[in-house]
Order: structure tokens, then C-alpha cells, then sequence
């Protein structure tokens, strides 16, 4: 039995991880440590488990082996590393810092350790990604010359985003540091490590974040990469466009389908089994001593991509 504890409840999606370790069968909750004593005691209460304001004696504790991390962004560097100093093993939100320099910190106390790391990038989890992965890695398409992902949603202009993802002390940043993510650690993992990056961040609807943002990259062999993000976007489904010398595969749109095109006519491939949530795939990994996915390198490549595009805005 593992026994987890939920260090902070800030992020949207704790309640889906912390969901997810309660109904596996190979987990269970132990404690819960939050900045906010009140919200936290209350959750706590939620989860059936203690409250722990203290940080240090949490770690400290015989009941805890792991750690799910979801504080905000600006408490990632202290929290994180010293649970791999403790000899914890962590999950936790994207992304892990805002630089690469705090990032190689939180690294370097995560390999020391040997714990079991893994970031939450759960679109490389998908069926359609993992087939586009396959795809270019096998060359159907030739050289990769131009990759796009524009993934967008109306969280600013429907309300429904906390107001706390537009602090910018606390999250770094706004529509691409939060919800642009995706679309950075999807083109690290077609196109490798950029060298350069140019940004336009705009505000349409908040003031002290970005709302709608654009970046692009380019790399060693000539490729250009685009991400493309917005909390102010209505009705705009995620959309994919990977050129090639041969050929040309899109996914998503209104249709919400892969396809290529190498010449032939557009083709609908069959699409492999999606792989599990990168937290059950965490959890499987400290239960069977295997492979982590989506881990510490992952995580450090995204955070250094992250700080050059918003070092270079225009």
C-alpha cells in the first residue's frame, strides 16, 4: 500500500488527483498540507485524512511515502525538493519552475534521491498524440519542417477559471504558462529542444496575465514550432498541423480527427489504445519499480522553453 500525501490544494485539477489515488486500490491518503489552514483542514475532512500545517512534519512522517503536488506554481521549487530530499516520491501539476536555473535544483535532488518523478502531461497519454508521435519518429512524413498546436478555452471569458490563475507572483505567467503548456511539451517531444523563441502575449479581458497568447520556435534542423493559447477563445477546438517534406497529418479541428496526407488523398489511420492518466501510470511505477513516465527531463526541458518564450516577448 502506498501512502500519499496531498501537499496543496490550489490547482483545478487536484480534485481529479486526488480522486484518481483515492479510488486506486493501491493508494491511500494519509495527510494533506495546504498554505491556507482553513481551506485545507476543510478538504481534509473531505478526503477522510489528518491535516498537517506544518510542511517539515509532514515529510517527517512514517505514513507518507509519496506526494501529489498541487500548490501554486511559486511554492514548486521548495515543496518538490524537499520531498525528493525527504526520499518521497512525487506527482505534480505542470509546470515544475519558472526557470531553468530552480528547475535544475528541484532535478538534481530528484536523481540524488532516486525517487519516482513524474509531471502531469497527460495529452502524450492520448491515442491520436502517441500515433502523431509514431508517425514522424517512423518518417512517413519526411523531414519535419513546421509543427502547430493551437489549444485554446473560454475559462476568462466564461468565468470559470479561478481568479488566482491570473496572479501572475504565483503562476508565472498566464494563458501560455498555464494552458500553453501543453502545446510546449508536445512540440518539445515532435521537434526536441528549440534555441530561440519569439512571443506575443496580449489581454483582452484580464490585465495582469496574459489572455491570449502566441509563441514561436525554431530549432537546430531548420523547423519552426507554434503554440498557440487563449482563455478567451469561444468554440475553437484544439487543432494540430505537423509538414513534412512528404506529407502533411492534422488532427483535431471542428471534426475532431487525424488524418494524413502523403500524396495519396487524406487518410484515417487506426489510432492505438490511449495509455493510462500520467497518475495511475505514477502510482504503477512505484507499485512494480518500472520506468516513470513524463519525468524530470521532461520537466526541465518544459520549464526551459517556458522561460525563453516569456523572456521574448515582442
Amino acid at each position: 500500500m502506498i501512502n500519499v500525501a496531498l501537499v496543496g490544494t490550489w490547482h483545478v485539477h487536484f480534485g481529479g488527483y486526488a480522486n484518481a489515488i483515492r479510488r486506486n486500490p493501491n493508494c491511500k491518503i494519509t495527510v494533506l498540507w495546504d498554505n491556507d489552514s482553513e481551506k485545507g483542514q476543510k478538504i481534509a475532512e473531505e478526503y477522510s485524512c489528518d491535516f498537517e500545517p506544518n510542511y517539515e512534519k509532514l515529510l517527517a512522517r512514517k505514513d507518507v511515502d509519496a506526494v501529489m503536488v498541487c500548490t501554486s506554481t511559486d511554492l514548486h521549487k521548495k515543496v518538490i525538493r524537499k520531498a525528493a530530499i525527504a526520499g518521497k516520491h512525487i506527482f505534480t501539476e505542470k509546470v515544475l519552475c519558472f526557470n531553468e536555473a530552480d528547475a535544475l535544483d528541484v532535478a538534481a535532488a530528484v536523481r540524488s534521491s532516486g525517487v519516482k518523478f513524474c509531471i502531469s502531461f497527460p495529452w502524450r497519454s492520448r491515442g491520436d498524440f502517441i500515433w502523431m508521435k509514431e508517425a514522424v519518429d517512423s518518417g512517413l512524413i519526411g523531414k519535419v519542417n513546421y509543427c502547430r498546436m493551437r489549444n485554446a478555452h473560454n475559462g476568462a471569458s466564461a468565468g470559470w477559471l479561478p481568479e488566482t490563475f491570473y496572479n501572475k507572483k504565483t503562476c508565472g505567467g498566464g494563458a501560455m504558462m498555464d494552458l500553453g503548456a501543453h502545446s510546449m511539451y508536445f512540440l518539445n517531444w515532435i521537434l526536441g529542444e528549440p534555441v530561440s523563441a519569439s512571443s506575443a502575449f496580449t489581454n483582452v479581458l484580464v490585465d495582469s496575465v496574459e489572455d491570449n497568447a502566441v509563441t514561436i520556435l525554431t530549432y537546430e534542423n531548420g523547423a519552426i514550432g507554434v503554440s498557440e493559447t487563449a482563455f478567451v477563445a469561444q468554440n475553437d477546438p484544439t487543432s494540430i498541423e505537423i509538414v513534412g517534406t512528404k506529407g502533411t497529418i492534422l488532427s483535431g479541428g471542428f471534426m475532431d480527427k487525424t488524418c494524413y496526407n502523403i500524396g495519396e488523398g487524406w487518410v484515417f489511420p487506426a489510432l492505438p489504445k490511449p495509455k493510462p492518466e500520467p497518475i495511475e501510470m505514477w502510482i504503477d511505477s512505484i507499485v512494480n519499480d518500472t520506468e516513470t513516465p513524463y519525468g524530470i527531463d521532461d520537466a526541465v526541458d518544459l520549464t526551459k522553453t517556458m522561460e525563453m518564450a516569456y523572456a521574448n516577448i515582442i
